[in-house]
């Protein structure tokens, strides 16, 4: 095995985290990782961009605009590793956040049938759940689900 080197390629970077070059130059643009250029323009990551890339993509996969992201990466130290306690208090910051977008994915799987049923996701009528489209009188949108949405964040405060 080659030794282990304290600064990776983006080639390496890209391999060992799974995504494509492309992504990790988006990344950098978007202020998300930081690399260093060589004499020769070359990039170079720290070792720690593992899992801050590793972060990026699982925030991604939960809905966390890029925006949060940055802020909670900029919430890390950046002149050293980040340690298991610094990535703990990034999770407490999210915690509420992701609570919320969890209890609004149970009511999207729960409550999907009857949405597609009830004509606010573009359907004209449901002489079921929206006779004669009532619900278009309260706006674009699913209604429903919108109204259930603003309640629970309502009784959260």
């Amino acid at each position: 095995m080659p030794p282990i080197t304290k600064e990776l390629t983006v080639g390496q970077v890209a391999e060992r985290a799974g995504v494509a070059v492309s992504a990790l130059h988006f990344y950098e643009r978007q202020g998300l990782i930081h690399s260093r250029r060589t004499s020769g323009n070359q990039r170079r990551y720290r070792r720690d961009t593992l899992r801050r890339v590793s972060f990026i993509r699982i925030s991604q996969r939960v809905g966390m605009p890029l925006a949060r992201i940055r802020q909670a990466l900029e919430a890390l130290p950046d002149n050293r590793t980040p340690t298991r306690t610094d990535w703990a208090a990034v999770s407490e910051q999210w915690r509420d956040e992701l609570d919320t977008r969890i209890a609004q994915l149970i009511r999207l799987r729960d409550d999907l049938t009857g949405c597609i049923g009830c004509g606010c996701l573009s359907l004209d009528t449901c002489t079921l759940s929206n006779p004669d489209d009532e619900l278009a009188a309260a706006g674009p949108g699913p209604r429903r689900l919108m109204v259930q949405a603003l309640a629970q964040d309502a009784d959260a405060l």
